[in-house]
C-alpha cells in the first residue's frame, strides 16, 4: 500500500470557481465524482478549512490535497523498447509505435508504454493514478508518435495547465481518403459522448464540448490527400470526427473511417495517423522544447505506394 500523499496550490487572482470544478481542472484525469469524494471525505483543505464541493474559491487561498493510500494493483514494468528522444530528471519524450496502449485499461494488462515505462524509470507522476503512471496526454492504440512523460507530480500538473492553457503544441500527419474544401483552414465543431455507443465519441453528442482543428493540405494523389492536422483543443477521437466534417476519412480508421476508409488499394493494418511534432515550455528549465518524429513505416510504404500510382486508383 502507498503512502498519502499531499499536494498544495494557490488560487490565481481573477479565480472564481466551485472547489470541485477548479480540482477537476487540476486533476484532469480524476472524475469528478472521485474528487467530491475527497472533498467529503475532509481530504481538501482550504486555508485548513475543511470546506463542501460548491464552495467557490477567492484568489490567493491556499488548498492542500491529501490523496488517500491505494492499493498498488499488479502492474509490473516490463522490458519493452522505447524510442526515447529525450529524458531528464522531470520528464521523458517518447515516440509511441502503433499498436501499443498508452496505458492499461484494467489491472492484468500489459504490453503498454506504461509497463515499458515502469521498467525504464525509477519514478513517475502519480497524478493520473497508478494505472496511468507518468501520462500527461494520451495517444489511441492504433496512433503513432510524440508522447511528453511526467517524472514528478508537480512537472506533470504544469504539463497539464500548459494543454489546457494551449501552449502545447501538436502536428500530426493523416493519410485520407478525400479532398477538404481548401487548401487549409480550421474545423470547428463540438465534440461530445455518443449516445448509444459510449466508448464512441460524436459530433454534438452527450455533453459536448468545443473542439477546433487546424489542417493544411501537403499532397493529393486522386481521391486521397496527406494532411498536416494541428489541433488546439484535445478532445478524445477529434481529429478522426474532424476529418468528417471536412468530408475525409482516416485510411484504416476501423471504428470511424467506415467502409471509404477501408477501400485502400493499398494493405494498411491501422488507421494512418502519425503524431508528427510536439512543442512545449521545459516547467523546470523554462526552455521551448521542439520535437519532431520521423513518419513510420508503414505510412512511408502507403504514400510511396501512392507516388507510383499518381492517379490514385
Amino acid at each position: 500500500m502507498s503512502e498519502p500523499k499531499s499536494l498544495n496550490f494557490t488560487v490565481e487572482n481573477g479565480e472564481r470557481e466551485r472547489l470541485d470544478i477548479f480540482l477537476k481542472k487540476k486533476f484532469p484525469h480524476l472524475s469528478r465524482s472521485f474528487i467530491q469524494k475527497l472533498i467529503t471525505k475532509g481530504r481538501v483543505a482550504v486555508e485548513g478549512k475543511i470546506l463542501k464541493s460548491a464552495y467557490f474559491l477567492k484568489g490567493g487561498e491556499r488548498i492542500m490535497v491529501t490523496f488517500p493510500p491505494f492499493l498498488k494493483p499488479s502492474l509490473k514494468g516490463e522490458p519493452i523498447p522505447l524510442d526515447i528522444l529525450w529524458e531528464d530528471d522531470f520528464l521523458l519524450v517518447v515516440n509511441k509505435p502503433a499498436g501499443m496502449l498508452t496505458h492499461p485499461t484494467g489491472f492484468g494488462q500489459s504490453g503498454t508504454l506504461v509497463n515499458a515505462l515502469l521498467f525504464h524509470c525509477h519514478h513517475l507522476s502519480q497524478v493520473g493514478g497508478e494505472l496511468r503512471q507518468g501520462i500527461v496526454h494520451r495517444l489511441d492504440k492504433d496512433t503513432s508518435g510524440l508522447l511528453v512523460v511526467a517524472k514528478d507530480d508537480e512537472t506533470h500538473l504544469a504539463l497539464a495547465s500548459q494543454f489546457k492553457k494551449r501552449i502545447v503544441k501538436k502536428v500530426y500527419i493523416a493519410l485520407v481518403r478525400g479532398r477538404p474544401p481548401h487548401d487549409e483552414g480550421s474545423i470547428e465543431a463540438e465534440i461530445g459522448r455518443n449516445y448509444r455507443k459510449g466508448i464512441r465519441m460524436s459530433l454534438r453528442g452527450k455533453n459536448p464540448r468545443k473542439a477546433k482543428t487546424n489542417y493544411q493540405v501537403l499532397k493529393e494523389w486522386g481521391k486521397w490527400s496527406l494532411l498536416e492536422l494541428s489541433p488546439e483543443t484535445g478532445r478524445t477521437h477529434q481529429i478522426r470526427l474532424h476529418l468528417h466534417c471536412i468530408n475525409c476519412f482516416l485510411i484504416g480508421d476501423s471504428f470511424y473511417g467506415g467502409k471509404k476508409g477501408r477501400e485502400f488499394p493499398y494493405k494498411v493494418k491501422r488507421g494512418m495517423l502519425h503524431a508528427q511534432k510536439l512543442s512545449f515550455l521545459h516547467p523546470q528549465r523554462k526552455e521551448w522544447m521542439e520535437f519532431e518524429a520521423p513518419l513510420p513505416q508503414d505510412m512511408k510504404e502507403a504514400i510511396n505506394y501512392l507516388n507510383k500510382n499518381e492517379e490514385g486508383e
